[in-house]
């Protein structure tokens, strides 16, 4: 049995959300059909972090204009480029982040083409949007749909070769992921036995996982467990933020398996001659079956989430700290 975890619901959130791929070509296929000029994926917080690393795979692998930007800012600041000729993704689990519905209507206004992606039908971000992407309840992260659309909108333009293979071995994504959940789950009780009393941790990512170290400092031990944490980019590791380190740190390492894997492992490297308490996680070490090889590292952020969920449950445990708990967050105005 794993702490908190209902793999029956599991299974059928992420089933749910594989099964939006028909939905999600179409949509694409109409899009790149009809022409557009620039894609905006909007978030704030979590589903901010959980754009880039969409943002990153466009970057690598195409010349069109693709851009992760964070909601409120998006309102306060505007955007040149972000017209009629535009389309925004925004994610939601709740469906009602005030700072996503607002950008929404940010967008519209400005004549943007619009696409929410959230568990619930009569939310807000699912009623204005143009085109609603809906899952079942509460099903996170949406890293499943945006692999497809982003892989579909490259295909589509030549820029990402074996889109059909790669999105045909994402059906096996609700077993894998549960496969990484059990794997994960001794290691996870045995982090939090040994970190009971840990108040500060220094996060380390890089590469697509960059996203995943931002959101987990933030969004879990931050906001989650009212943790103090560092996080950093591991090839910005040396450039500053490596002089907080000391003997008893506790330090994540958060390692995947695209091009950035070297600048993390110099960074590992570095962690363990200075602290005692250096903890990687690495999708390396899962088997992912049904995954081909030169697929792998797109599934860093998918594999992190669910791996680390079964430390978040942990944690909980240990701390005695609800992970539902809040002080500030849609508690009080602000």
């Amino acid at each position: 049995m794993m702490l908190g975890f209902n793999e029956p619901e599991f299974l059928s959130q992420m089933a749910s959300a594989v099964a939006l791929r028909p939905q999600i070509e179409e949509l694409v296929d109409r899009l790149v059909d009809e022409g557009f000029d620039n894609l905006y994926l909007v978030g704030a917080g979590g589903t901010y972090a959980q754009m880039w690393p969409y943002e990153r795979m466009a970057r690598q692998r195409s010349t069109f204009d693709v851009r992760a930007v964070i909601a409120a800012e998006l309102i306060a600041a505007g955007e040149a480029a972000l017209g009629e000729r535009s389309v925004a993704v925004f994610t939601s689990a709740s469906g009602t982040t005030d700072d996503t519905v607002r950008a929404i209507e940010y967008c519209k206004a400005r004549g943007v083409y619009t696409i929410g992606m959230t568990g619930h039908p009569d939310s807000p971000v699912a009623q204005k949007v143009d085109v609603a992407l809906i899952t079942e309840p509460k099903t996170w992260p949406f890293d499943p749909q945006m692999l497809v659309f982003m892989g579909r909108l490259l295909s589509r333009r030549g820029e990402f070769d074996g889109y059909e293979k790669f999105a045909a071995e994402l059906d096996g994504l609700p077993r894998i992921l549960v496969d990484v959940a059990r794997q994960t789950e001794p290691v996870a009780e045995r982090f939090a036995d040994d970190h009971k009393d840990t108040g500060y941790y220094f996060l380390i990512g890089g590469g697509n996982l960059w996203a995943y170290a931002y959101l987990y400092s933030m969004c879990v031990l931050e906001e989650m467990q009212w943790l103090r944490t560092t996080r950093v980019h591991s090839a910005e590791f040396f450039h500053g933020s490596l002089e907080l380190l000391e003997e008893d740190t506790s330090v994540i390492v958060f390692q995947g398996e695209d091009e950035a894997r070297p600048l993390t492992d110099r960074a590992v490297a570095f962690a363990k001659r200075v602290s005692k308490d250096v903890t990687v996680f690495d999708t390396k070490d899962y088997p992912l079956e049904g995954i081909s090889p030169e697929f792998r590292g797109l599934l860093g952020p998918l594999v992190m989430d669910v791996a680390t969920g079964r430390v978040s449950k942990h944690l909980e445990r240990v701390r005695d700290h609800s992970l539902e708990l809040r002080r500030y967050y849609r508690v009080m105005d602000y």
